[in-house]
């Protein structure tokens, strides 16, 4: 027995120029499960959602996360459907930084997962960084 609380984790995101923060929600996540599966955003997704494509492609943002030790498992997430997701992977936990903490969005997945016995469990966000802040500062470093 591993002493984990959780069997199987998922967490999904963008993962679009790797940083510490995402190194931290990917360790955060291992830390409390025996097997973690994490969900890359296909490039047509993110696109559809957030009306801009990611700097680095689909398929080098999933070897990326796939040579990351604390990650047993990728899959591409290719729609938002994360209910879906926990049935299809048996998740009993799902991972996400608590910056979403407390919105309407991760209120009712919480509602949903529990009537399949996951549990959300809110990783610390590390402040300071994230693709959107890089995306800026390389924005502003052209344009100096």
């Amino acid at each position: 027995m591993s002493g984990k609380k959780y069997k199987i984790g998922y967490t999904a995101g963008v993962f679009d120029m790797f940083h510490i923060g995402h190194l931290n929600i990917l360790k955060g996540a291992k830390e409390q499960c025996e097997y973690l599966i994490v969900g890359v955003t296909t490039d047509a997704l993110c696109l559809s959602r957030k009306n801009k494509k990611p700097i680095i492609c689909q398929k080098d943002r999933t070897e990326i996360i796939r040579a990351i030790r604390y990650v047993d498992e990728v899959v591409l997430q290719s729609n938002m459907d994360k209910l879906k997701a926990v049935k299809k992977y048996n998740a009993d936990v799902v991972f996400v930084g608590s910056d979403w903490k407390g919105t309407p969005t991760w209120r009712e997945y919480e509602k949903e997962f529990s009537g399949v016995g996951c549990d959300v469990v809110y990783l610390e966000h590390t402040d300071g960084i994230s693709s959107t802040i890089l995306r800026e500062r390389m924005h502003n470093e052209l344009y100096i």
